[in-house]
């Protein structure tokens, strides 16, 4: 996932498990670990301002949800511990609530926020989880709009995933984006257009506008027709968007290497194999 700023990077690499979060700073072309305890941690979320990272962490009997500094100092701050699956995916534009899923053995994925004083931001102080969407589907992957009105999610229902779109904090919609499947959305952050994968991974766009309390989106469009890796070694947001909006990063396998992707698309071509020649 990219900071605010475009200039950073932070990823997860590693197997199940047995996972860290790397940063990579793209102006120097400097690799640096993030985290060093091999629990598991993945699915990384930048603050807005960039000056911190939310994560996941997890062993055999817990999830917990992490706030650290992202320049590496001080201690690691709980937010959240889970004896289920909770997953965090998007602040809002305040950097006072951090959306996220939690699984149930009653309703499968559920949408969540956790509102954060964050007054002093090397001590956060979490409130009380609030429960956004819960319903006897599987919804996942909660992403506030940059104005904050909005959290457009998935929802997986007859073995496939589509993306809606509600208003924040309620009530009104839903409203569906995408068409023949979608999962992880992302906006765009001049607030023109919500981006979604497809099921053949693929990067479609979806143009949209509020009118009043309503949500207005055009038809889906392609982005690119290139096809991104999913290999699920990063677990998290598997793809971002630059701040500008005129570029992708995505995991893209050597074997595609020779395709011509769209002008847009900027690749990491064998990053993995980057990882691992600097890996201690």
């Amino acid at each position: 996932m990219l900071s605010s700023d475009g200039k950073r990077l932070i990823l997860c690499v590693g197997t199940a498990g047995d996972s860290d979060l790397w940063l990579l700073d793209l102006e120097r072309n400097n690799f640096s670990r993030f985290t060093f305890n091999h629990k598991g941690n993945e699915s990384p979320v930048w603050t807005p301002d960039g000056k911190h990272v939310a994560y996941v962490s997890r062993d055999t009997a817990s999830r917990t949800i992490w706030w650290a500094r992202s320049d590496g100092g001080g201690e690691p701050q709980r937010l959240l511990e889970s004896k289920t699956t909770a997953v965090p995916y998007s602040f809002s534009p305040n950097g006072r609530r951090l959306a996220f899923f939690q699984t149930s053995p009653e309703t499968g994925g559920d949408l969540w926020t956790l509102p954060i004083d964050i007054t002093d931001p090397e001590h956060p102080k979490p409130g009380q989880p609030e429960v956004f969407l819960r319903t006897p589907l599987n919804e996942g992957v909660p992403a506030f709009s940059p104005d904050g009105r909005w959290i457009a999610y998935g929802v997986q229902e007859s073995g496939r995933k589509e993306i809606f779109v509600r208003p924040f904090p309620g009530p009104g919609g839903p409203w569906q984006i995408s068409v023949g499947g979608g999962d992880y959305p992302v906006w765009s952050r001049d607030g023109r257009t919500l981006l979604f994968k497809t099921n053949d991974n693929k990067i479609m766009e979806a143009p949209y506008h509020a009118k009043g309390d309503s949500f207005v989106a055009e038809r889906p469009r392609l982005w690119s027709d290139t096809r991104f890796g999913t290999s699920g070694i990063d677990r998290g947001r598997p793809y971002d968007l630059s701040p500008d909006g005129k570029r992708l990063v995505i995991p893209l396998f050597p074997e595609q290497e020779a395709r011509k992707g769209n002008i847009h698309v900027t690749f990491l071509l064998n990053f993995f194999d980057e990882v691992r020649r600097r890996l201690p």
